[in-house]
């Protein structure tokens, strides 16, 4: 459903995007993530023909964002950061006016307006001064704005920014719903929200591509990868680490118990769970608890980034040159 395919984006001498490639199946709603700076809002003005690219590819629902851009402008919703409201109309009109610039007119254009409004939840708000309402309520005009012609594919950058966590909820809810039909790229700085949201993501970092997948993929992949969680008695971290497999292991601070129990994070490549048990019987310890956990999608996310890393089985690009990126 959306394709990019190496896409480079330059201002000038400043490299915002270099060779970047990825691609949303139909009905999939992916994360797409970075720091600031990294590329995404780039990505996305040149995924719905804001902007061109410097080289590449782009297509949506099988059309070329840059050989045909009205049919893909008709196959996509965008939502930008900011959403381009005008404060002094009401929420009907704007949204009136936008459905006739999509080239929804007449009779079909009220039934439109009043069905988005009804599935956006801004049904009886249609005299509401837009420039009277709160930042939250926006959004869900800007959402609005991005479903009256409705299109397959939405792009949504920083959906949930400045809201209040009420505000959040609401706007997250609203995005799962429309998941069920719409295929979605969503660009967050939020990570419980690509948790919440979506089983893919995408990290780019520099304007290039860092790593893609599931999220336990990106889990997996992260330097800090899977680990054990051990809690003993009358044992020592000099002692577990003799266990075979541990690579690492390091007491857990905020688990210390007053009792003499003492939790541990065993880092390994392997399942360490049974020589961990069977070297804490053989000191004449005792184990409380041993589980495997995994790392958390930020501390994956900070490992990936970090590292500036590199897509999943590919080696590091030179990097760009330095400058301010979108």
């Amino acid at each position: 459903m959306v394709e990019a395919i190496s896409l480079s984006k330059s201002f000038g001498p400043t490299v915002a995007l270099q060779d970047v490639s990825f691609t949303v199946g139909k009905g999939e709603i992916v994360g797409f993530l970075g720091p600031n700076g990294a590329g995404k809002t780039t990505t996305m003005r040149i995924l719905t023909g804001y902007i061109p690219a410097s080289g590449g590819e782009a297509r949506i629902a099988g059309f070329d964002v840059f050989d045909q851009p009205m049919e893909v402008k008709r196959r996509v919703g965008y939502l930008p950061e900011s959403p381009p409201l005008y404060p002094e109309l009401s929420v009907g009109e704007y949204l009136k006016f936008v459905a006739e610039l999509r080239g929804v007119r007449g009779r079909a254009c009220s039934l439109r307006v009043g069905a988005v409004m009804e599935q956006i939840g801004l049904k009886g708000w249609e005299g509401r001064i837009l420039g009277s309402l709160s930042k939250g309520y926006r959004q869900r005009v800007g959402l609005a704005q991005a479903l009256l012609h409705d299109p397959p594919v939405l792009i949504l950058d920083e959906p949930t920014s400045g809201l209040d966590p009420t505000q959040m909820v609401g706007i997250r809810a609203l995005i799962r719903d429309l998941a069920a039909d719409h295929t979605v790229i969503l660009s967050t700085h939020v990570l419980s929200e690509v948790e919440t949201l979506c089983p893919r993501a995408v990290v780019i970092g520099r304007g290039r591509m860092l790593a893609q997948g599931t999220l336990a993929e990106l889990k997996a992949h992260a330097k800090r990868g899977s680990w054990t969680l051990i809690e003993v008695q009358g044992i020592t971290a000099r002692d577990l680490a003799d266990a075979d497999g541990v690579e690492q292991i390091e007491p857990i601070p905020t688990t210390l118990q007053s009792d003499g129990w003492t939790s541990y994070r065993v880092t390994s490549r392997i399942d360490v769970r049974e020589a961990l048990i069977k070297r804490v019987h053989a000191a004449n310890g005792r184990v409380r608890a041993v589980e495997a956990r995994m790392a958390t999608l930020e501390e994956a996310f900070v490992d990936i980034v970090g590292e500036e890393g590199v897509t999943l089985g590919r080696r590091p690009d030179p990097p760009p040159a330095d400058g301010v990126q979108a």
